[in-house]
């Protein structure tokens, strides 16, 4: 189905409701069959639903907001910026299965979003020698691991590792917490274009929306989500870096950490994350490779696409399932295969042993082809 301007408005418009925020705006759209069906209900319907309220649901009935959404798409059109709502197909897959992930992103960059693979490298603005250091030989560890990389371009471990990913033709994305008219800090405005080469910049906040402090814990959540794991190169004890460790947990994915000595102040928060049980220990990009299973290049060479033809009913499901969504997080196969957590448990299970499927970091399936 073609989306047409109309659509996007009121996509647009959607995300623009003050005070509604993602989980709620999901609620909204769910119980209206759709973003225009937020705006075609009555508002007798809208103040029945939870966290909507009377003026609220005068506000949608009344449609004002809507001509900010039409300004909105006119400055993305413009500057050929894609607006990704919840639910479509080119939104990123991992960061859609968070409860809280935006209800709309928008993206400048060419289409790898839903990458194959996806890490999270992060730490402090204030980067060390031998910050710097380490983070040019991880990227370039990574060149050949079919790796994307995100962070948030920022000063710092973030403006690092999108450069050595520019340098070694590795895709990146930077997520900013501000609107797409501008770029911060400016100095990163070239960078940011270099990046679009082979990747991109997300932002969920309209243009217009200055870089405001409270705005970057809510961008962490995003740069957490969009990854299969996260890499904490340098971090002090009290930093950004730290919360997107914490959502990246909250969201069951892998967390990693580099250490280093007691004494040096942005070692510390690494050395608490490890020593705390909230990321594991890594030195190298060979290290990280390893414990995400991404240095297994090689596919097991008993698997026979016999297999495929003698499937048990509920196998044939999670293929079947995996065949048209290509990954799939384990609530996901849950809810559309129908089986009890402990049968889908062991069918999984099965599989894997058999070479049909793998699993992959944060608990997502992917078939084996």
């Amino acid at each position: 189905m073609i989306k047409t301007d109309q659509d996007l408005i009121y996509e647009i418009g959607v995300s623009l409701l003050p005070g509604v925020g993602s989980i709620n705006g999901k609620k909204l759209v769910a119980y209206c069959r759709g973003a225009e069906g937020v705006f075609k209900q009555k508002k007798s319907h809208l103040e029945k639903i939870e966290g909507i309220g009377s003026k609220l649901a005068t506000l949608i009935s009344e449609q004002s907001i809507l001509a900010d959404a039409e300004k909105e798409l006119a400055f993305i059109k413009k500057e050929n910026i894609q607006a990704l709502f919840f639910n479509d197909a080119q939104y990123p897959y991992r960061l859609k299965q968070a409860m809280d992930s935006p209800l709309l992103i928008y993206y400048k960059g060419i289409d790898v979003l839903n990458y194959d693979r996806i890490l999270a490298i992060v730490g402090t603005r204030n980067i060390t020698e031998r910050g710097k250091e380490t983070t040019d030989a991880l990227v370039e560890g990574l060149k050949d691991a079919g790796v994307l990389v995100v962070s948030g371009l920022a000063y710092g471990v973030d403006t690092r590792a999108h450069k050595a990913c520019v340098k070694h033709k590795i895709p990146t994305v930077g997520v900013v917490a501000h609107g797409l008219d501008t770029i911060y800090p400016a100095v990163n405005r070239g960078l940011s274009d270099e990046m679009q080469i082979k990747g991109g910049v997300i932002s969920e906040f309209v243009s217009g929306t200055k870089p405001d402090a409270f705005n970057f814990p809510q961008r962490n959540r995003v740069i957490a989500g969009m990854a299969d794991a996260t890499l904490v190169v340098e971090s002090a004890k009290k930093g950004g870096s730290l919360i997107t460790a914490d959502i990246a947990n909250s969201y069951s994915r892998d967390v990693y950490a580099i250490p280093g000595r007691p004494e040096d102040q942005f070692s510390r928060g690494c050395n608490f994350l490890i020593k705390t049980n909230r990321a594991a220990l890594v030195e190298n990009a060979a290290d990280l490779l390893y414990q995400l299973s991404w240095d297994l290049t090689k596919k097991p060479k008993n698997i026979q696409h016999k297999l495929f033809l003698d499937l048990k009913p509920e196998e044939q499901k999670i293929v079947d399932l995996l065949r048209e969504n290509k990954q799939c997080a384990i609530d996901i196969l849950m809810g559309k295969s129908g089986l009890t957590s402990s049968k889908l448990a062991s069918t999984l299970l099965n599989l894997e042993f058999e070479g049909v499927i793998k699993c992959m970091p944060g608990k997502v399936y992917q078939l084996l082809r």
